[in-house]
């Protein structure tokens, strides 16, 4: 897909803070670090549009990006490992929580799944509570550089295995993956 147009909207905490639901949205959702900022910004071939950092837990709100004036990608808070109080990673699950709860406009959830390791209990409680809500999600490997060809394959296998779907595996750093990656997108949207 061309992108023409990639502009930050708002970051909430709250529905009361989100955009107006008019336009369909992909969230993606994850482990702290496991690169969803970055995985966003590959996507829409920029490089600072979503904040990212080396340091787990820099995504603290909802944060909603509107493309080519279509549709939004939301870009959720990471879940896990974070070095913040308990208090504030609960804030941060509720928040996924409800936005995944009540946004008539999402169409799809992308959750980002570390190549490199297997799905910890958290990946499977977010795959598991996504299909509860009935929602549509697609399972992303990313870092898939990280790892000989072969591997990589190999642990797509085991994501398909264990939380089912037809994984995707990506590198936003060597643009691997996007492609496909896309394709999902456009027929979802």
């Amino acid at each position: 897909m061309r992108v023409t147009e990639a502009e930050f909207i708002t970051g909430a905490v709250s529905p009361a803070g989100y955009p107006p639901d008019d336009l369909p949205e992909v969230a993606f959702a994850g482990r702290s670090n496991v690169g969803k900022s970055t995985l966003i910004n590959a996507l829409l071939n920029r490089h600072k549009l979503c904040r990212t950092s080396s340091t787990p837990g820099k995504t603290q709100e909802i944060n909603f990006y509107r493309i080519n004036g279509r549709f939004n990608l939301v870009d959720l808070p990471g879940y896990g490992y974070a070095r913040v109080p308990l208090a504030e990673k609960r804030k941060w699950g509720e928040r996924i929580e409800t936005y995944l709860s009540v946004r008539p406009s999402l169409k799809l959830v992308v959750i980002l799944v570390d190549i490199r390791h297997e799905p910890s209990v958290l990946d499977r409680q977010m795959v598991e509570w996504t299909r509860h809500l009935g929602r549509d999600y697609r399972i992303v490997a990313t870092k898939a550089d990280k790892l000989s060809r072969s591997k990589a394959f190999q642990q797509v296998a085991l994501f398909r295995r264990e939380l089912g779907g037809d994984p995707v595996g990506v590198s936003a750093h060597k643009k691997d993956g996007l492609d496909v990656l896309w394709k999902v997108l456009r027929e979802v949207l």
